[in-house]
């Protein structure tokens, strides 16, 4: 009873928030203002939604928010398989320095590298282009996925593979039809952190993206609501429950990939 108890104050604590935001992009004005908060509304208002689809750009930067999490997704995650099936199954030297390195880059606060990938991107003409988006993004994402994925490596028995190669399979033909379905299920479950970490960047979007506004993306579309004299918190929170909805989805359409993946479904 008290492990129920406990999962229901925690659904609470975490969803609240969310209601809030949701609540708050259907009220009209005046209740949004009030000094004195309410629960619900007794007369919703799509006023804020409609601000924020007739911004002009609104269209662009939510198709430049999707390129950008799904290119981080594909190539991340084939990274970190690649990965995480060269340090588990071959033996070489420095292979547990170069593990420690992953977890190390991990700690390392992605605001302190921001100035020099500035420089960098600014170095290669990458400024005001997706690709100043994504390509930090394909470096900081791996680490941790080649620590998770390296379990799912394992449990795969290497007894398989010597079945594979007995009946004629080459390795790229067992990595690919065989292997890489085992490992699915873990890769699920990193690309969703993956995408959530593309998906909500406002870091580099505000720090790369200088003056193409064509190439901005979602988070930077709340930056046209916050306004230093007047900001208009209707549509902020209007803005911010549009962003939610593709996350929401990536998350039903893999829930069971993703369910699989964080407890380890691959067993000899």
């Amino acid at each position: 009873m008290a492990a129920e108890a406990s999962a229901l104050l925690i659904v609470v604590v975490v969803a609240f928030p969310l209601y809030r935001m949701v609540l708050s992009a259907f009220e009209p004005a005046g209740e949004i203002e009030s000094s004195e908060p309410r629960r619900w509304t007794l007369a919703p208002s799509l006023d804020s939604f409609r601000r924020v689809f007739g911004q002009q750009e609104f269209g662009r930067y939510f198709l430049n928010s999707l390129v950008v999490a799904g290119c981080v997704v594909i190539a991340s995650g084939l990274v970190a398989f690649l990965a995480a099936t060269a340090v588990t199954r071959f033996r070489f030297r420095l292979r547990t320095t170069l593990l420690i390195m992953f977890l190390v880059a991990r700690t390392v606060p992605v605001e302190a590298l921001t100035i020099p990938l500035f420089l960098l991107m600014r170095d290669a003409g990458q400024l005001n282009t997706l690709g100043s988006l994504v390509l930090p993004r394909i470096v900081f994402s791996p680490p941790f996925a080649i620590w998770m994925l390296r379990g799912f490596v394992k449990a795969v028995p290497e007894a398989l593979e010597e079945a594979a190669y007995i009946d004629g399979a080459s390795r790229a033909r067992f990595l690919w039809q065989i292997f890489f379905p085992l490992v699915l299920p873990g890769l699920v479950a990193t690309g969703v952190f993956s995408f959530i970490s593309a998906w909500n960047d406002f870091l580099f979007a505000k720090s790369f993206i200088i003056s193409d506004t064509s190439q901005s993306t979602l988070p930077m579309a709340l930056l046209v609501f916050c306004k230093p004299d007047d900001p208009d918190w209707g549509g902020v929170m209007a803005a911010s429950t549009v962003m939610t909805i593709p996350v929401l989805v990536f998350f039903v359409l893999v829930q069971r990939r993703l369910v699989s993946g964080l407890g380890g479904a691959v067993k000899d």
